[in-house]
């Protein structure tokens, strides 16, 4: 769960660097271009692609929360898209500015959230005292109440590894989300709101996963205040390669 602003948009651009390719290519949260690999991708759409997205998901009661751990979604930090590098660096190197290494071009020793997405502040982020998590948009838990808890492992492992559901955040903001969903939590900085239900919409669409019904009230409240929000697209495959296991 742990994981710019209202502007904030992963850049596409696929590099490769010695020993490590270098996934600013990867569609983070805010991506509107390029195609998804995975099933049930939302698309990017044009105005209003998110709010019409919200629409289509199916609504279902939340299945209770016995045999959930996040080790059903495989070890944390998987690299799935095999560069190299594990999940966490990969989104700190998207996110973060001023981006520093420690032991070549993979761990992430130093950098800065310029305009935290959930607060609207800067954030320095130093390995070992880092004040910035990477939140799951789509919280573990959540997910697994919705669906997840019936995926085979390798679904579940590229949810939890996937760009398109993790955002580098403030800890202290992130930490007061907890596993909600868009009925219980949305970020304190209002700037940011549309771009966050729109991401969660994205993933949930292209998992399959479904919504209570307070929860896509909740979304779609947000976002017919912001109608012609588009809807992100990109990330992973919706399947790990068969390497990867969870218990």
């Amino acid at each position: 769960m742990r994981l710019r602003g209202g502007a904030a948009v992963a850049v596409l651009i696929m590099l490769s660097v010695a020993g490590c390719k270098d996934t600013t290519g990867a569609s983070g949260p805010g991506a509107t271009t390029g195609g998804d690999s995975g099933a049930n991708s939302g698309g990017g759409g044009g105005g209003g692609a998110a709010l019409t997205a919200a629409e289509s998901l199916t609504v279902k009661g939340r299945a209770p929360k016995t045999g959930y751990s996040r080790e059903r979604f495989g070890t944390a930090w998987a690299d799935t898209d095999s560069n190299s590098c594990d999940t966490r660096d990969d989104i700190l190197k998207r996110d973060l500015k001023q981006v520093k290494f420690t032991g070549g071009t993979c761990k992430v020793s130093y950098g800065v959230l310029e305009s935290d997405p959930y607060s609207g502040k800067e954030v320095t982020y130093r390995r070992g005292a880092s004040l910035v998590d990477i939140d799951h948009l789509v919280a573990l838990s959540d997910a697994w109440q919705k669906g997840a808890k019936y995926w085979d492992a390798s679904k579940r492992i590229a949810l939890a590894n996937d760009p398109l559901n993790l955002l580098t955040v403030d800890a202290s903001a992130n930490r007061s989300k907890g596993d909600g969903d868009t009925a219980t939590w949305v970020p304190p900085n209002k700037a940011y709101r549309c771009t966050y239900v729109a991401a969660q919409v994205a993933v949930k669409k292209k998992y399959g996963l479904w919504v209570t019904a307070a929860e896509k009230a909740a979304m779609k409240k947000v976002l017919s205040t912001c109608p012609g929000q588009k809807l992100p697209s990109g990330g992973n495959p919706t399947s790990a390669p068969s390497r990867f296991h969870a218990k």
